[in-house]
């Protein structure tokens, strides 16, 4: 099977707290998770052809992201399994700061990535490959496997677009920011968070954020900003992306369905203004349900909340 668009990442199952019981019992709910699994997830409920490049535990959790894929069909013929390093594991509580995680990664089946793992005919034949500083922030080994993955689709005239994703759980800030500064230099697209930019790059302005990023090498820019919307730059030009309406519950996974929202409506013929705005409708509407995936929208939602929206403008 051939894809649109490659991600490269580590998955994990996810138990997100759901508002405590009427006798103070704190429950579960039990979901797939990852960024760029749920990126991926994302762009292929909006109509694009996903490949995941992983390796999985031999595992039940394994097993859930398998069975997953299969039934948004997404290409899991990359995703090598393991039978000495498990699944990865994360859970989501929510508080008077928003949500925060507590993750079980150590040892995990993705962080064993090597670059010998990288598929060459199955980003020869993408549109875009999509990585984020999890993907790298994981292992040495798995950095070096995107960077790997990066150097084939430069190889082959293939895009590639890479989140931040910024973990300091994961690596120190030194490192953290070379390594993922020096895949956004041979990127073409860089999509970071506010607040992973303004720790990574010590700056605070989005202006000031999107030209550092800018001149790293990428064509574009596309700043998440959470409430605020998005800002979407250029060497010439700067765009606000206004936030969409919602009523938000759990923003657990919003900024990955943007950027696999957005990078779909690329790939389907949109020009990156549009994208951005369709993104940024998808995003706004994942935050009204619990978890990662679940509520993560089809196109047809998307296309009638935009449509709603424009009626009463």
């Amino acid at each position: 099977m051939s894809a649109d668009l490659v991600c490269i990442g580590e998955p994990m199952l996810e138990f997100n707290q759901q508002p405590t019981t009427a006798d103070g019992r704190r429950l579960y709910l039990e979901g797939p998770g990852g960024d760029t699994s749920n990126a991926g997830i994302a762009a292929a409920r909006q109509g694009v052809r996903v490949a995941m490049v992983t390796a999985l535990g031999q595992d039940p959790a394994g097993e859930r992201f398998m069975e997953l894929w299969d039934q948004e069909g997404i290409d899991r013929s990359a995703v090598r399994r393991s039978a000495t390093n498990p699944t990865a594991v994360y859970f989501v509580t929510h508080g008077k700061n928003g949500h925060e995680f507590l993750y079980y990664r150590n040892n995990s089946a993705a962080a064993s990535l090597v670059p010998g793992d990288i598929p060459e005919a199955l980003i020869a034949g993408a549109k875009y490959v999509y990585a984020s500083g999890i993907s790298q922030g994981i292992s040495a080994s798995a950095a070096d496997a995107v960077f790997h993955a990066i150097d084939l689709a430069r190889r082959h005239g293939v895009k590639v677009a890479y989140d931040t994703n910024y973990r300091p759980r994961l690596w120190p800030i030194a490192r953290a920011a070379a390594v993922i500064h020096a895949a956004i230099g041979q990127a073409d697209i860089a999509l970071p968070s506010l607040e992973d930019a303004q720790a990574l790059t010590g700056l605070s302005g989005a202006d000031a954020i999107c030209d550092f990023y800018l001149r790293l090498g990428p064509r574009m820019v596309v700043l998440k900003m959470g409430a605020a919307g998005a800002l979407l730059a250029t060497p010439t030009t700067r765009t606000a992306i206004p936030p969409f309406a919602c009523t938000p519950v759990d923003g657990t996974g919003a900024g990955d369905t943007f950027c696999g929202s957005f990078l779909a409506r690329l790939i389907a013929g949109d020009d990156a203004e549009a994208a951005a705005r369709y993104a940024g409708a998808a995003a706004a509407l994942k935050t009204e349900g619990y978890g990662a995936v679940a509520p993560i929208p089809r196109a047809a939602v998307v296309r009638a909340a935009l449509e709603r929206a424009a009626r009463t403008a």
